[in-house]
């Protein structure tokens, strides 16, 4: 009895998978692109996944009933479908697989979070403009990135002297000095890139732009609270390139833009970057005042690459910018209060050099080496009195990168920076900073779909004081469903150079006690869905400034810190569609910018609550490209000025036509087409000087109206 017991235990443990089969149902998938079976094609279905053989086809055997079946390759977007699978039946479905578009950058690598991880596996937010966008504005602007960064979401380059076109960005509604730019991570443009920065790089030797949005001081310490803008530069190819742009305007502004680079010979390549811009001054309205400033400018910046093969990589760049830039009243005319002549200016002289080398340690480790200094001196008019500066700064960092296992990444280093302004006709402003750091960041992909980021950084800043700004990241993955959360915290050292101070200088200004430094917090959860090529994405963000410089300007110039803080909350929608030579984008924003007393809180000034733009492009290789881009710009708060409490919302429209012709490109750019003008609706000029000194108000709206420019560009 014993016996038989134990064979019908064993029989029924032997025979269990045949009813089992039997009971199951078997499907079959067959894996296609146009119109050819797709070998290797991963198809996961329930619990089973399998690859595709020769034909295309794997058979999977299942539970009876509703299953989802994914098929994913590397090359193809991935595919999904719903069928029913049948008890004791083959069920057989189909599955279309789209191939991905073959663009210039296949894997998008991030430099600027520092793990050098792909684009899609940071849990940091890391937006990117990659080399055909800067195609694109390049025929627009060809002498600056204003227009590449104000039409990108979330950000707002906002004009700060009207008298001499300077201009800052603002991200998420902040102010434009806590902006970070930096170029191949280097600060070549210094601490503060001031007003006039983003008017004199331009586009053409640029091969992808990172920008992340919230406090960034964990990665790059002080004045990062509102994010970084990090330029990468544009790597020589395998031949030797060409490319030349020239551009004129009906406003009187041309360039001349030359980029070459050399071929790699025993690892060395190079290219150089040489440019002429120059700009007549327009007087739009006839008032006598100058509303677009005049200048000529210059530009030369060579640069070296070295590749040694096994992980070892060298960097070196060199810069110079020359530029007169003139304002004020025109020729022949006068200032309406006074019956006299007033002239602005700004002259400007800099010199930076930079570079970074990387090896590998022990066969596991990266050794990073990077440092850069630059010199800028500025020669300020304003009527009749003159102010000369010099800025210098000094950089440098070492940083070591490696793994833990398979799923951490880690790096930490030790960087120091000085910064020095030293303005010679009102030197009580003059300030010396020197900052040492250490920092350490890990990312950790803890399953597929999961992964985190956490970092931290000490600055022990020579006036401040010691600062730790941390940072921590989520990323979460479902399917076609992305999701990421950042909070971070940082601090800006405060100095007398604010977007007010620099449009109207120092000599009026009065600080009554010693300023101090501003702490910054910031969050933000983003969702994104793709379908396809096609993605839409939605952004909460929220920011914290403790101890904000504020600048008084009604009834006195004085510049303070705020006991209140000052906070920035709001919403951003990005939607992104492709479909065959067609490329279409819209992005909303919301952004409530508070400030002021508790007792008296208000809209930050000059930022809008509400702004939106569609840009739609088609292009073809061989043919050329056709765009056209609508911006919404929503009321705004002014400060100190004597027509308007709150500007009009305006709408702007712009075309853009490129025809290829062999190896050249003809471009015409019809900007502004619906004329948009601040001085269509008041003057620029107030009836009064101000306390600061200042003859105009501040700029809300355009100020060149609708304007063209056409040219072309040769590229062999």
């Amino acid at each position: 009895m014993r016996k038989f017991s134990i064979m019908v235990v064993v029989w029924s443990w032997l025979a269990a998978p045949a009813f089992a089969q039997e009971r199951n149902g078997q499907l079959r998938v067959e894996v296609s692109s146009d119109g050819e079976p797709v070998p290797g094609a991963l198809v996961t279905a329930g619990s089973g996944s399998a690859k595709t053989g020769a034909d295309g086809v794997v058979q999977l055997e299942l539970t009876p009933g509703a299953v989802a079946v994914v098929a994913t390759k590397a090359g193809f977007f991935d595919s999904k479908a719903e069928v029913q699978v049948t008890e004791g039946q083959v069920t057989t479905v189909k599955i279309e697989l789209v191939p991905q578009p073959e663009v210039e950058e296949d894997v998008v690598v991030v430099a600027s979070t520092r793990t050098g991880r792909r684009l899609e596996d940071q849990p940091t937010r890391v937006e990117v403009i990659g080399r055909e966008e800067i195609e694109e504005k390049l025929l627009m602007t060809p002498g600056d990135i204003v227009m590449m960064l104000n039409e990108m979401g979330g950000l707002r380059v906002q004009s700060t002297s009207p008298s001499i076109g300077a201009a800052s960005v603002r991200v998420q509604g902040m102010k434009g000095r806590y902006t970070r730019f930096l170029s191949d991570g280097l600060p070549l443009f210094g601490q503060q890139v001031g007003g006039l920065g983003l008017l004199q790089i331009p586009p053409m030797d640029l091969g992808q732009v990172e920008v992340i949005k919230g406090v960034a001081s964990a990665f790059y310490g002080a004045g990062a609270i509102g994010g970084v803008v990090n330029l990468l530069s544009r790597r020589p190819g395998g031949e030797p390139t060409y490319d030349a742009l020239f551009n004129a305007s009906t406003l009187g502004a041309t360039d001349a833009v030359v980029y070459l680079s050399s071929s790699a010979r025993e690892g060395w390549s190079g290219s150089l970057l040489a440019g002429g811009h120059g700009q007549v001054r327009n007087d739009r309205d006839d008032d006598g005042w100058a509303d677009l400033a005049g200048y000529r400018r210059g530009i030369l910046r060579p640069r070296a690459f070295w590749d040694g093969g096994g992980g070892r990589s060298a960097f070196l760049t060199a810069g110079v910018t020359w530029e007169n830039r003139d304002g004020g009243t025109v020729d022949g005319a006068v200032l309406p209060a006074t019956g006299t002549a007033y002239a602005e200016a700004l002259d400007t002289r800099r010199f930076d050099i930079g570079g970074t080398a990387q090896t590998v340690v022990g066969a596991r480790h990266v050794l990073t080496a990077r440092g850069s200094a630059a010199w800028q001196q500025h020669s300020h008019t304003f009527g009749d009195t003159i102010e000369r500066d010099r800025h210098d700064n000094l950089f440098a960092e070492v940083a070591v990168r490696g793994t833990a296992g398979t799923s951490t990444t880690w790096v930490a280093g030790l960087a120091y920076e000085r910064d020095a302004f030293t303005p010679r006709d009102v030197p009580q402003f003059a300030y010396t900073f020197d900052v040492p750091g250490a920092f350490a960041q890990a990312d950790v992909q803890a399953t597929p779909w999961f992964a985190v980021s956490a970092g931290g950084r000490i600055d022990i800043h020579s006036e401040y004081g010691t600062f730790f700004s941390p940072r921590f990241s989520v990323l979460l993955k479902q399917g076609e469903w992305t999701s990421r959360a950042s909070v971070g915290r940082g601090f800006f050292a405060a100095t007398p150079l604010t977007e007010e101070t620099e449009a109207a200088g120092l000599t009026r200004l009065n600080i009554p006690l010693p300023l101090k430094a501003e702490r910054g917090t910031s969050a933000s959860v983003d969702l994104a869905r793709a379908f396809g090529p096609n993605t839409i994405t939605a952004t909460l963000f929220g920011s914290r400034i403790a101890d904000p410089l504020q600048v008084e300007r009604q009834s006195a110039y004085a510049l303070f810190n705020q006991t209140t803080s000052a906070t920035n909350v709001g919403l951003a929608l990005l939607a992104t569609m492709r479909r065959g030579p067609y490329v279409a984008t819209a992005n909303y924003t919301y952004v409530q910018s508070r400030e002021g007393r508790e007792d008296a809180r208000q809209d930050a000034e000059l930022t809008p609550r509400h702004s939106a733009g569609l840009v739609g492009m088609w292009e073809a290789e061989d043919v050329g490209r056709l765009g056209l881009e609508i911006y919404y710009t929503g009321r705004q708060r002014l400060e100190v000025n004597p027509y308007r409490d709150e500007s009009r919302p305006y709408v702007v429209v712009g075309v853009l036509a490129e025809r290829r012709v062999g190896r050249a490109r003809l471009f015409i750019n019809a900007e502004n087409v619906t004329g948009v003008r601040q001085t269509r609706w008041d003057s620029l000029l107030r009836p009064s000087q101000g306390p600061d000194g200042r003859w105009t108000v501040d700029a809300w709206a355009p100020l060149d109206g609708r304007v063209l420019n056409g040219g072309v560009r040769f590229d062999f």
